[in-house]
């Protein structure tokens, strides 16, 4: 427990800051950001635990000390910038003064942009998620009818690309944004999986040396990441539009979301509970999905999180009958 020691430590400091800067109401404002965020990444959490398993302890440490600053500065303040400046054609450098200056025209403007993140995100975890139940070495099922026609699939070659593609051309002609927004989005979100993960696999594979490899993988979480927290992002500017209480709002939840990654690793805890991997990438399916769907109608932020909660929760309860009984 003593990895939640910093992160406690800091979310007190930053929440006393964001109380002496804009009084209670901004205090409340940033905690509830702060728990919205634990609340709807916790499945990001467990899937990036996995990944965290392969990497050195060096890059696991280096994932809780440069990890956070791209989480908070990269994920949660720069890239929205960044997306908003290349689908409003404005310089990054006017959209940064915006976000300060006049945070509610920023927030319109990242309304707009909510079409191209959806369609990344959603198309890179689809990613995340197909590619885990269409893997053919995957010998423990929690859904097994379901899971175990899946593996079967996933002998034919590049099935979870194809499907990707498919999904993203069907949600292109039902959805009033413009198709070729839709499909350079998800297409980007698309190859960006493929390569990292295509060149983390080659680098493990081909090479005995653990910092390459950790370094593909430090890049790919924090991709992960950025899929994830996108939408979140959008999200928090629903509650304020202040720019400061929502960094330090979703900042805090992206450290403890993060120091639970590395005790989830520490602990041990996917080996003594088998389904809750199958638990997170069904949660993160469902959070494709419902990024997908939103680009044709409007999905609530708190069915989505139910979604995610409620198959962490199940997937929880089966691993701890299963423990009392055979896998499937």
């Amino acid at each position: 427990m003593t990895l939640f020691i910093a992160p406690a430590i800091l979310s007190l400091a930053a929440l006393t800051a964001v109380w002496w800067w804009g009084g209670l109401g901004a205090f409340f404002l940033a905690a509830t950001l702060a728990i919205l965020e634990v609340t709807l990444s916790f499945d990001n959490a467990v899937v990036n635990a996995k990944v965290l398993e392969e990497m050195a302890p060096k890059w696991q440490r280096r994932f809780l000390t440069w990890g956070i600053l791209v989480s908070v500065f990269g994920t949660r303040l720069v890239l929205p910038i960044l997306i908003v400046s290349a689908v409003a054609f404005v310089s990054p450098l006017v959209i940064t003064s915006l976000a300060f200056s006049d945070p509610t025209a920023y927030s319109i403007l990242l309304t707009h942009a909510e079409a191209t993140i959806k369609a990344f995100g959603g198309a890179f975890l689809l990613m995340v998620s197909l590619k885990y139940f269409f893997n053919v070495g995957k010998k423990v099922h929690w859904f097994a009818p379901i899971e175990r026609h899946l593996v079967r699939w996933g002998r034919v070659e590049a099935i979870e690309i194809a499907l990707a593609l498919t999904v993203l051309l069907g949600i292109s002609y039902l959805s009033q944004t413009a198709a070729a927004t839709i499909l350079s989005a998800g297409l980007i979100g698309i190859v960006i999986f493929t390569l990292t993960e295509g060149i983390a696999h080659a680098l493990n594979v081909e090479s005995t040396s653990v910092v390459r490899p950790g370094l593909i993988l430090f890049v790919y979480l924090n991709v992960l990441d950025a899929a994830f927290s996108l939408d979140g992002v959008i999200g928090a500017f629903a509650i304020t539009t202040a720019l400061p209480i929502i960094v330090v709002g979703l900042g805090i939840g992206a450290y403890f979301v993060r120091s639970m990654t590395v005790y989830l690793v520490r602990a041990k805890t996917l080996a003594g509970l088998p389904y809750l991997e199958h638990g997170a990438h069904w949660a993160v399916f469902g959070l494709a999905l419902a990024m997908l769907g939103g680009l044709v109608a409007h999905i609530p932020q708190l069915l989505i999180a139910t979604i995610g909660l409620a198959f962490i929760s199940l997937a929880y309860v089966s691993s701890r009958r299963a423990l009392r009984a055979p896998l499937i």
